[in-house]
C-alpha cells in the first residue's frame, strides 16, 4: 500500500511515523524553571547528531491544546537540560514522568525519583541513572516555522556521566548491561538484550 502523507492530518501522519520508526531511543530529561521547579520528562523524537561538537536533537511537541510543554519554556529561559537514557529497570518509573502536570509542580516528586546535583548545570540528574548527559542549549528550532508544532531543541554535551557498573573496560559500554528501552507505537516498548553484529566492508 501507499500512505499519501499530504492528505493525512496530524494525528494520522504521527500514528504512521510512530509505528514504523522504531525503536526510538528516549531521552528522559529533566530541567529547572526560572523559579526553581525540577522538571522530568521522557521524548522518543531524540537522537545523535553530531560529534564535533558533541550535540543531541530532542524534538517537543506541544500539549494537545497547543500551549508549549515546560521543557522547551524551560530549556528556553535557562538554556540548561540534562539527557539521561532509559533503562529497562526505570521504564515504568519513566512512564509515570509522562504525566501532564501544572508548571509548578515537578515529576520528580510525583515519582519520588532521587536526584543527585549536576556538576556544571542546574537541572538535578536522576541518581539511579546508568547514563546521564548534562548539556547547554546551542538552538531552539520551531518547526514548521510558519505554524510551529515542535520545537527541535540543539543540546550541546559537555558533561557525561556513565555508571562504571555497565562499562565493559575504559572505553566501552556494555549493551547488555545498559539494558536500554526503546519506543515502539501506542504503549509498546522494547529493550536492546537481543542483538547481533556484522562487521562494515572496507
Amino acid at each position: 500500500m501507499q500512505v499519501d502523507f499530504t492528505q493525512l492530518d496530524a494525528a494520522e501522519s504521527y500514528r504512521w511515523l510512530s509505528s514504523t520508526v522504531t525503536p526510538r531511543p528516549i531521552a528522559w530529561v529533566s530541567t529547572i524553571s526560572a523559579s526553581g521547579v525540577a522538571n522530568l520528562a521522557p521524548f522518543s523524537f531524540f537522537q545523535v547528531i553530531c560529534d564535533e561538537p558533541a550535540t543531541l536533537l530532542v524534538n517537543v511537541g506541544l500539549h494537545a491544546g497547543g500551549r508549549i510543554k515546560d521543557t522547551v519554556r524551560n530549556v528556553r529561559d535557562t538554556g540548561e537540560l540534562v539527557i539521561h537514557l532509559v533503562s529497562r529497570a526505570a521504564a515504568e518509573t519513566m512512564n509515570v514522568t509522562s504525566a501532564t502536570l501544572p508548571h509548578d509542580q515537578s515529576e520528580f516528586a510525583l515519582a519520588g525519583i532521587e536526584t543527585v546535583p549536576s556538576c556544571l548545570v542546574k537541572p538535578p540528574r536522576i541518581a539511579a541513572a546508568a547514563v546521564a548527559f548534562e548539556c547547554e542549549l546551542a538552538e531552539i528550532k520551531p518547526y514548521p516555522a510558519e505554524s510551529p508544532r515542535q520545537f527541535l531543541i540543539f543540546a550541546k554535551v559537555l558533561l557525561g556521566h556513565i555508571d562504571a557498573a555497565v562499562m565493559t573496560d575504559e572505553r566501552h559500554v556494555d549493551p547488555a548491561k545498559l539494558d536500554l528501552v526503546g519506543r515502539l507505537s501506542g504503549s509498546f516498548y522494547s529493550t536492546t538484550r537481543d542483538r547481533f553484529a556484522m562487521k562494515r566492508p572496507a
